[in-house]
């Protein structure tokens, strides 16, 4: 199977669904059961199964879309008006909508997708303990006997 989603196929949510099962070894219903028991155990699964009820609602939407704009065109003389107009630009929205949740879904799957090496890092260091302040928070010890810097000795001096 190609990891790429050619623009003729019509179910997307079924491929992606496909993907996220072979993904997780699972169906869907078990790891939506599985993320809303322990939603912090896999953030990962977490995230995909978030994704993927908003794809299906999408795809719900367009599937209304279609069959609206379907039923105006059949009911239609020669000349489509404007508000069949307005229901195809409902399908194209809806298209995008879907198009656009669909490739999230897919970027979620990609443990090699761009971005996807420097997000595990931030999420792994989020996960580790600090063992310090990130930043110095006091002035470093200097020798003793070593003069102040010239700008601490300026700070310092009464303006003339």
């Amino acid at each position: 199977m190609s990891d790429d989603i050619p623009d003729h196929t019509e179910d997307v949510v079924g491929l992606l669904t496909e993907r996220i099962e072979a993904h997780f070894g699972m169906g869907m219903d078990q790891l939506r059961a599985a993320v809303a028991l322990e939603p912090t155990a896999n953030p990962d699964a977490t995230e995909v199964v978030k994704w993927h009820g908003l794809l299906v609602d999408s795809q719900a939407v367009l599937d209304r879309a279609e069959d609206d704009l379907l039923a105006a065109l059949e009911a239609q003389p020669s000349e489509v008006d404007d508000p069949t107009m307005g229901l195809a630009q409902r399908v194209n929205a809806a298209v995008t909508a879907r198009d656009g949740r669909a490739l999230v879904v897919r970027w979620l799957l990609d443990p090699a997708a761009p971005g996807k090496k420097n997000l595990a890092a931030e999420r792994l260091a989020r996960l580790r303990p600090r063992t310090g302040p990130a930043v110095q928070t006091s002035a470093p010890q200097r020798p003793l006997g070593a003069p102040a810097p010239a700008s601490a000795r300026r700070a310092g001096s009464p303006v003339r």
